[in-house]
């Protein structure tokens, strides 16, 4: 399956996920199975991830709501709209379903550990949190990130970015293009070559065997 086929874009309380009308839910696990399993930070741990209301049945949403939970990640139904009318959806087999299932303490919890950032970070603005953040824009030179978590920037990194702030290893750093000034994770420092290779594909920094790897990765 192409995999443009599973489209996402950012909202105020976390991530929405869209599909083509006539992919099959087989393909859509599949997809989903492969980028979560493949450890490249497809998502950040207590992301809130939200479905199309009208396109899955109880049963599969139930299935798609434990594989993302299996991934410390929150699935719930897109937000209701009522000033839109509803389109029955075209197979018979998916129904809609009206209900929607409430966050629990531990939803709340890792929730409130994610920062979503929907704009461009200009130099001269810093951002510090304890958890994990997405950002939605750029971080441009100047701009400074310190985040106890990981780091998902949905651009380019040209600024400094510091996961993993309380000493957490396991924290990386993500960007559509990484060119930062400098990136740390947990004690570990690196920056960017003088002259960065574009490899066409967003970038992942971690840390492996004591230093700070950076290799490209399939969104």
């Amino acid at each position: 399956m192409s995999e443009d086929k599973i489209k996402i874009k950012g909202e105020n309380d976390g991530l929405m996920l869209g599909f083509p009308a006539d992919i099959s839910f087989s393909e859509i696990i599949e997809e989903l199975e492969k980028k979560l399993e493949s450890g490249s930070g497809f998502f950040l741990r207590g992301t809130l991830v939200r479905v199309p209301r009208d396109f899955f049945t109880k049963e599969e949403l139930a299935q798609m709501q434990e594989l993302f939970r299996s991934h410390g990640l929150i699935c719930r139904l897109a937000k209701p709209e009522p000033a839109a009318p509803l389109t029955p959806p075209a197979d018979e087999h998916r129904v809609q379903i009206s209900e929607t299932p409430k966050l629990t303490a531990q939803d709340t919890q890792e929730l409130q550990r994610m920062l979503i950032i929907d704009k461009t970070l200009r130099g001269g603005q810093a951002v510090e949190t304890e958890g994990s953040v997405i950002v939605f824009g750029n971080v441009n030179p100047g701009a400074q990130i310190t985040a106890g978590g990981s780091v998902d920037i949905r651009g380019t990194c040209r600024g400094v970015v510091h996961a993993g702030a309380a000493g957490d290893s396991t924290a990386f750093i993500i960007a559509d293009h990484l060119m930062p000034t400098q990136i740390r994770i947990a004690n570990y420092v690196a920056r960017s070559p003088d002259e960065p290779e574009d490899s066409g594909k967003a970038e992942r920094a971690y840390v492996r065997d004591g230093q700070i790897v950076i290799e490209p990765i399939e969104r």
